[in-house]
């Protein structure tokens, strides 16, 4: 599809400096940027590539001054990342949407499906399933006894839905993701073997949640697991039984919370993160990457280390690490001087 540079500034509520009639083709980022194509500067370490794209439209910050003489069009608005985000959106909504139900698919009749459903080749939908309205099911995904699917919910291939889970509507599930597998649950015996203890819950997912690729959720041992409204969460991550994440808490690559640990709403956890569990994380709390978190933290807090402590204290600690050796040479020189007194 085409559009004018007005036509854009029109959708996205920016102002145009430059040519509003250029013809707009297709998105690329800036420093790989062609004729026909737009691009945005989010970024201050990328300012350097608005003199030479070769990009027709380059979205800019409303207060972005150019140091030197730009060719492309400008459309200034207060934040590029999410107007250019809102393009990449239209953009990926104007390709062709799978339907139907595949004859190669496996369809319990006694699972109800919703209307315009997509179910995609060698997908497994088993008894009892509720598939809402809009929802797509790739194929060789599987959703197992009981699962309720919300509308307009995305379940690309290779996921595995186990029994009772309920995922909620518009929600984006990557491949590779497992939700409902048991949680971890064994009890000690005296003779030092391990007795495997019944995980009877499920998951629950709420609306609008993303997960990313070979992300695994366990089910709780009793009661749910239960990730709320909004969550966003990255790839290769793992989520203990019977932790709760709370609304529009953003996690990252690599990150694993334990069992019973409750994490607030609107947190930001980075990659690599290790959250111990029967902990309460608070409202809107930042864990730096590769933090060890052993304790429970409070709301706003920012913390960073491992184990894990005030952000800015850790800082210090840091610095004061990097001057170890002048620190232990300057005890060793007091030392000396003591032993001649």
């Amino acid at each position: 599809m085409k559009f004018t540079a007005e036509q854009i500034a029109e959708a996205i509520g920016g102002k145009i400096e430059g040519d509003p009639e250029v013809i707009i083709d297709k998105l690329s980022k800036i420093e790989e940027g062609t004729p026909g194509s737009i691009s945005f500067l989010g970024n201050p370490k990328y300012t350097h590539y608005i003199y030479t794209t070769k990009a027709s439209v380059v979205i800019v910050p409303t207060a972005f001054m150019p140091g030197n003489p730009v060719s492309t069009t400008l459309l200034r608005v207060d934040d590029p990342y999410s107007a250019f985000s809102k393009i990449l959106a239209f953009y990926q909504a104007q390709k062709p949407r799978r339907n139907g139900i595949s004859q190669k698919a496996s369809v319990s009749p006694d699972a109800t499906i919703g209307e315009n459903v997509y179910i995609g080749d060698f997908a497994v939908i088993e008894a009892n399933v509720t598939i809402g309205d809009n929802a797509m099911i790739y194929p060789n995904s599987t959703v197992e006894t009981g699962a309720n699917i919300g509308q307009n919910t995305i379940i690309y291939s290779g996921v595995q839905i186990k029994e009772d889970s309920m995922v909620g509507n518009h929600c984006i599930i990557h491949s590779g993701v497992v939700i409902g597998a048991d949680g971890f649950g064994f009890a000690p015996q005296s003779d030092k073997h391990y007795e495997k203890v019944a995980q009877i819950g499920n998951v629950i997912i709420e609306d609008y949640v993303e997960i990313g690729a070979n992300t695994t959720i366990d089910k709780a041992t009793m009661g749910s697991t239960i990730i709320r409204k909004g969550v966003k969460l990255d790839n290769l991550i793992q989520i203990g039984h019977n932790v709760v994440i709370g609304e529009n808490t953003v996690i990252a690559a690599q990150t694993g919370v334990s069992g019973s640990t409750k994490i607030g709403k609107n947190c930001m956890i980075a990659g690599q993160v290790g959250i111990v569990g029967h902990i309460t994380i608070g409202d809107n709390a930042v864990i730096a990457a590769q933090s060890g978190v052993g304790n429970s933290v409070p709301d706003n807090a920012i913390i960073f280390g491992s184990p894990a402590i005030d952000a800015n204290k850790h800082k210090k600690v840091l610095i004061h690490m990097r001057n170890l050796d002048k620190h232990v040479k300057r005890i060793d020189i007091l030392e000396e001087k003591l032993k001649n007194l």
